[in-house]
């Protein structure tokens, strides 16, 4: 039972991980991928979950807007720099996490929260400091790079509304009916700018259907399947698996390689997310 949960939740992983090489396959612009990606996955995650369709209800339609801000804002990110990049600054939300929690959700940050703060900016410093250079999969580094940060914190914001959520409804169904929700909103928002959409090509259509039916909905399955037998602290750590092979990817299927300082800005960003996960799951044994 145990090792059948965790299969789905590396599964989820591993789905998730093939967002941002796939957005790069496609000819279409950011908004497209990101209007379509959405409305696929809103109408298969309505049709197979009947218990997540109250997306509607205020609490999950205000967490539904900082979501759908973050899908939007990640496919934009990766049409504009590296995957690697693009992902890690969207786990740089640990830092903003820290910085906010203690005023929006009361809880205090502990000793060695500041260390924390200084080491994920610094990770996010040498992402945007690197020497990364415009290529044909990633036209503008910089710009890219800020929408990154940017998503990076709306992300924060999502996890924030989600433990929000927590405290006052059933997690599972009310996240879902936010996940929904932030589908529903990031596709009304893509929809001015994605039109018209002029001749998709058989890729363009591929990419876009794949993204929606794989690497949203059926990812968002395999990973409530799997978190309903492990503990919290074990499903973040499984899914840290995401980042990692998303630079892998990028680099076997788009031979994308981030420059050195990168690197290390990603790594410090994951190792990060990886103390505060276990610092959290310090808490709660102690409690």
């Amino acid at each position: 039972m145990i090792r059948t949960a965790r299969l789905w939740v590396l599964a989820a992983a591993v789905l998730f991980s093939t967002g941002g090489t796939a957005i790069k396959l496609s000819d279409l612009s950011s908004w497209q991928i990101s209007g379509l990606r959405s409305a696929i996955a809103a109408l298969v995650l309505t049709a197979v979950m009947p218990s997540w369709r109250s997306w509607w209800r205020p609490p999950c339609l205000a967490v539904g807007v900082v979501f759908g801000a973050t899908l939007a804002l990640f496919v934009l990110a990766n049409t504009l720099t590296t995957a690697a990049n693009a992902i890690f600054l969207q786990y740089s939300a640990v830092l903003y996490v820290l910085v906010l929690g203690p005023k929006w959700l009361g809880e205090p940050n502990r000793k060695g929260d500041a260390l924390l703060i200084l080491v994920q900016a610094a990770g996010v410093g040498l992402l945007f400091f690197g020497q990364d250079v415009a290529s044909s999969t990633a036209p503008d580094p910089a710009l890219g790079n800020w929408v990154g940060a940017a998503t990076g914190v709306t992300w924060a914001l999502t996890l924030i509304g989600l433990r929000w959520l927590s405290l006052r409804d059933d997690v599972v169904e009310a996240s879902g009916a936010a996940v929904i929700a932030g589908n529903v909103f990031a596709c009304l928002v893509s929809l001015p700018m994605a039109l018209p959409v002029s001749a998709p090509s058989t890729v363009d259509w591929g990419v876009v259907l794949y993204l929606g039916f794989v690497q949203t909905a059926l990812a968002y399955g395999c990973l409530l399947r799997g978190t309903r037998a492990l503990r919290a602290i074990e499903v973040s750590l499984l899914l840290l698996l995401e980042p990692i092979a998303s630079a892998l990817w990028a680099w076997m299927v788009l031979g994308e390689i981030p420059s050195p300082s990168s690197l290390v800005g990603c790594a410090l960003i994951f190792a990060g997310v990886v103390t505060q996960t276990l610092r959290v799951q310090g808490d709660a044994e102690a409690c």
